[in-house]
């Protein structure tokens, strides 16, 4: 990979992990109503997902979509569907009490973070540009693992970030009335973050 295109793959991968998405609204709301160490596992498991989905989208998925565009609706209807139920979560979620998990719910695992990137339209659209702009023919393994592992890097870095801000807000939010107001407003840009996928 020369020097231009791997300068032109972090910019790309920075402001895609570090812009609003589903991943970020998720982790955000988490640090407010779970805290930071709460949702490491959530962190790591979107990390880790993520990249293991470009790697599958590098090795050949990405041609399944293409050959049978039916699998591709049937995935936007199941992202929308998903995230719609994601976003009634939030909006339900009770905030923890100092020393607590939340009152209403649990953090996303590992497990469920890195499940949640194959039903995430964001990320879809994430892997399938990267793997149509970035790779390089000649040198195409060793191109998809170096912008996986960069993409974990990054990834992670971003949503250490927005889940710090998201602890930050807990000062600020520490009456009942206010973490409601707060899930509400992460719920309705969860579901906003969905339109660009439902105008395709």
């Amino acid at each position: 990979m020369s020097a231009d295109l791997l300068v032109a793959f972090l910019a790309f991968a920075v402001v895609m992990s570090g812009t609003p998405g589903p991943n970020v609204m998720l982790v955000m709301a988490s640090g407010v109503n779970h805290g930071f160490r709460a949702t490491i596992p959530h962190m790591l498991g979107v990390t880790v997902g993520f990249s293991a989905m470009l790697l599958a989208v590098g090795f050949g998925l990405g041609q399944v979509f293409a050959a049978v565009p039916e699998l591709y609706l049937m995935l936007k209807v199941a992202s929308v569907v998903y995230l719609l139920w994601l976003a009634w979560k939030i909006m339900n979620s009770k905030p923890a009490e100092p020393g607590k998990g939340s009152a209403s719910a649990r953090p996303m695992t590992f497990l469920q973070g890195a499940a949640f990137q194959w039903v995430n339209p964001k990320a879809w659209a994430i892997c399938l540009s990267v793997v149509a702009a970035y790779t390089v023919p000649n040198k195409f393994l060793s191109s998809m693992l170096l912008m996986a592992a960069l993409f974990m890097l990054i990834n992670f870095l971003c949503l250490v970030v927005w889940t710090g801000f998201g602890v930050g807000l807990r000062t600020l939010l520490q009456d009942a009335r206010r973490v409601r107001i707060f899930n509400f407003a992460m719920a309705a840009l969860l579901v906003a973050s969905m339109i660009p996928v439902l105008m395709k």
